[in-house]
């Protein structure tokens, strides 16, 4: 048995539903600066990598947020990788604090300056995608936008052979409801480049 629910029905809720089976979904920590200059940051998990070459990011905005505004206003964002060791930190920013107050003051997370744009990366984050806006298109209620990767910014105690290393990473993910998911068992199995590859077959 299978039940089937209508997104034209009025009583479903097509966002719990995708939440919950579009799973799991990272999380782009993005921190902007408005063009008064006061900084934002804020967790996004309709988040994902959009091109290979140039390396472009994407990432909706479900609703006009300050996050969105500071983007298409300047035209610069930062992505924080968000981890365990810091997800009370990434949950905590998600609270909708006044658009004049900067996040990371308010909770006292340290900034320090990024590498080739304006909006300050998060300190404690391993990693970091310094980004320019490339475009943005209105989807119904929400915004995507796509950004182009300028630059990365990676601590060395996470490389392992010049390469970020998952475990090392930690990083989190959004699953349905209030759940989060944490970093997980990894296994490696080789991709097949032809049908001949395919192992048993």
């Amino acid at each position: 048995m299978r039940t089937t629910l209508r997104t034209d029905d009025p009583d479903v809720n097509a966002y719990q539903l995708m939440t919950a089976l579009v799973v799991p979904r990272p999380i782009a920590w993005i921190s902007t600066l408005s063009t008064d200059g006061v900084g934002n940051l804020a967790p996004h998990s309709f988040f994902s990598v959009a091109c290979a070459n140039p390396p472009i990011v994407s990432f909706t905005s479900v609703g006009h947020k300050d996050t969105l505004r500071n983007v298409l206003a300047t035209g610069e964002f930062v992505v924080n990788l968000a981890t365990f060791p810091l997800l009370d930190e990434v949950n905590n920013t998600s609270a909708n604090f006044d658009s004049q107050l900067d996040e990371a003051t308010e909770l006292d997370l340290e900034m320090e300056p990024s590498d080739l744009v304006a909006p300050r990366r998060v300190a404690a984050s391993p990693a970091s995608l310094e980004c320019v806006l490339h475009s943005s298109q209105e989807l119904g209620d929400s915004v995507l936008v796509l950004g182009r990767v300028v630059a990365f910014t990676i601590k060395d105690d996470v490389m392992v052979d010049g390469h970020p290393e998952f475990g090392l990473l930690q990083p989190i993910a959004r699953l349905g409801k209030e759940e989060w998911g944490l970093p997980s068992k990894v296994i490696s199995t080789p991709r097949p480049s032809k049908p001949a590859d395919i192992r048993g077959r």
